[in-house]
């Protein structure tokens, strides 16, 4: 089963960590100085919070895979979206070993799909140079053949 993935930037990791506790009535699974995740199942979500995203609010949003096989799925459903996907093979994100495919959907939003195949000790790359890549092709054309 996917799990739903949400991601904000905030500007005080404690004040929102003890925030986020309260309302999910839960420690987060991973916590850091820069970084907290909470591995929900009710709601099934994967939530965390970053102190590395540029504006406060949602960073993104995205579908976590269970395994490679579903993350390969979800890869194949995003090329038909017509939207520039951007891969990421083997990165060290968010604390974590990844494999990952970014697409922005029409209004501009980014997607992270994802399969997590172990946890790391560093928060490692930052999402900026996939961001840096959707920004250049953040949506597709409006009109049909642009």
């Amino acid at each position: 089963m996917k799990r739903f993935h949400v991601n904000l930037t905030v500007k005080d990791i404690e004040k929102s960590v003890a925030f986020y506790n309260e309302l999910f009535a839960t420690e987060p699974t991973v916590q850091k100085d820069d970084y907290a995740k909470w591995m929900l199942d009710d709601p099934y979500v994967n939530f965390s919070i970053s102190t590395k995203g540029e504006n406060a609010g949602i960073d993104h949003i995205g579908i976590q895979a269970n395994d490679v096989e579903e993350l390969a799925d979800i890869r194949e459903r995003l090329t038909k979206a017509d939207s520039p996907i951007f891969d990421q093979e083997d990165v060290n994100c968010c604390y974590a070993d990844s494999k990952k495919a970014w697409i922005r959907d029409p209004d501009g939003v980014a997607w992270e799909t994802f399969h997590t195949a172990g946890q790391t000790t560093n928060y490692g790359d930052d999402t900026a140079p996939e961001r840096a890549r959707l920004e250049e092709n953040p949506k597709p054309s409006a009109a049909c053949c642009g």
